[in-house]
């Protein structure tokens, strides 16, 4: 008997392995393979469980057994220690090219935006009709938001350690302008901010709109923002505010945990520089407990939090939300001067969807969906990419931080996949200096099929075209 579920595994493997089943797959169910094999369901269920024991099966409850291919380790990207000085921001035209690139069905592994199956469209779409029906209350400005939209948002920032009222949420458009309003209520132009390094465009975005210059701090992959970095740039400059991703950074997905939050927001609090937290990957940890906002250990009124949903409910929506504390007055006097208010029916259509109980179901389902989804293109990229490619191991999100070996330019893969269709972020829009030009970062947010596998397969291609090109 043992002999025989072995012979069964065996053979299924070797299927696995020859692509007859690829990554992702569901097997047959185990009634039809009894048949195929000719063995009895029992030995089916021990050659699956041998399978997983061998890291080439998953099994979900209620699905069957998927194929999982064994992880093809990588190292992880390494922590660059660099000294920085205050530099004026200066947008990269290629952060505009990657958006307008992917609307031209490109495969879309540049844009952080999440494809349309991994988001709740049918949830969205009945609470956005439920909002259109409700007449005159779509009709107003909705200034400083919705109430019961800022209601919903105190509730859930009470479940983070967050104790807020409505009063204290103030709705925006997106993140982006959440940042924008942020940094206007406590900065000059001219002034000095500190950022993670790498960091997010659209955060280097802001700095440019507002016309600060900023100071890249190194950042470890897991870890978050270098705190002694921080501390060596607080004695070094007068810094007026610092932004940080404190869950599951964007490029390299780092998450700083508890006693890390806590030391940079006492850090900032003693030096009187205000903390501009973005956290809007934090509903989507891979694993465990929903990671606390260091929001949740401000006892000086020192941290500005802005989140949104467009990482989780839709994109388009651009519906986002902050909590100014002190800078309230001035966030609210930016917002009203730049564009009155955030759309009624958004907000209307985002509290209902909350209100039901649907935000919470769906994010258990898109978790895992991001868990998998990036667990199988980092093992496609350490397969695909030349020997020595570093990958990120994020603990939440869906984008990797792809780290190519010394010589081998991130900016001449992107050029050479863009001219074949394939969409990737160069490490270049990460910094505004030329410190990641070996890196990439790729997103994950895509169900895995065929063509994302190509592509990924594909570019390790052009890595090692480039990297033999370099010599």
């Amino acid at each position: 008997m043992g002999i025989l579920y072995n012979q069964v595994a065996d053979q299924l493997q070797e299927l696995i392995r020859d692509g007859v089943y690829r990554d992702g797959d569901r097997l047959p169910g185990v009634r039809m393979l009894s048949r195929q094999y000719g063995v009895s369901i029992s030995t089916i269920l021990q050659a699956h469980q041998t399978l997983e024991a061998r890291g080439f099966l998953q099994a979900r409850e209620r699905s069957g057994y998927f194929v999982r291919l064994p992880t093809v380790d990588a190292p992880e990207p390494v922590m660059r220690r660099h000294r920085s000085r205050p530099v004026p921001v200066s947008a990269r035209e290629m952060t505009l090219d990657l958006c307008a690139d992917e609307q031209k069905r490109m495969v879309p592994l540049a844009t952080a935006i999440p494809h349309p199956d991994y988001l709740p469209l049918r949830q969205i779409q009945h609470s956005t009709l439920w909002a259109a029906r409700r007449g005159l209350e779509t009709l107003d400005y909705a200034f400083p938001g919705k109430e019961s939209f800022r209601r919903q948002i105190a509730q859930r920032m009470a479940t983070l350690g967050v104790p807020v009222t409505p009063d204290d949420v103030l709705a925006t458009n997106g993140a982006q302008e959440a940042i924008i309003l942020a940094l206007r209520a406590v900065t000059q132009p001219g002034d000095i901010v500190a950022v993670e390094s790498p960091s997010f465009p659209g955060i280097l975005q802001a700095l440019e709109v507002v016309g600060l210059k900023v100071i890249e701090i190194p950042t470890h992959p897991s870890e978050g923002l270098s705190l002694e970095g921080l501390q060596l740039a607080l004695e070094q400059w007068p810094l007026k505010a610092c932004v940080v991703v404190t869950n599951h950074s964007n490029p390299m997905g780092a998450r700083m945990s508890d006693e890390r939050k806590k030391q940079l927001v006492s850090m900032l609090a003693a030096a009187a520089v205000p903390l501009i937290e973005d956290d809007i990957y934090g509903d989507l940890h891979h694993s465990g407990d929903r990671p606390k906002p260091a929001k949740a250990f401000d006892r000086a009124d020192n941290v500005i939090y802005c989140s949104s949903f467009s990482k989780t409910i839709s994109p388009g929506l651009r519906l986002g939300w902050m909590v100014p504390g002190r800078h309230m007055a001035s966030a609210r006097q930016h917002k009203y001067f730049v564009n009155l208010a955030t759309s009624s029916i958004p907000q209307m259509a985002v509290a209902h969807f909350l209100e039901q109980g649907g935000y919470d179901r769906y994010l258990r389902s898109a978790r895992q969906h991001y868990r998998e989804s990036t667990e199988r293109m980092r093992t496609a990229v350490a397969r695909a990419f030349p020997e020595g490619t570093a990958v990120s191991r994020p603990q939440g999100g869906f984008v990797l931080w792809v780290q190519l070996p010394d010589g081998v330019s991130g900016t001449e893969v992107y050029h050479r996949a863009r001219a074949e269709d394939i969409n990737v972020a160069p490490g270049l829009m990460f910094s505004t200096a030329d410190k990641y030009e070996n890196c990439l970062r790729l997103n994950s947010a895509n169900p895995w099929s065929e063509r994302i596998e190509q592509a990924v397969a594909r570019l390790g291609v052009l890595a090692h075209e480039v990297q033999a090109a370099s010599g």
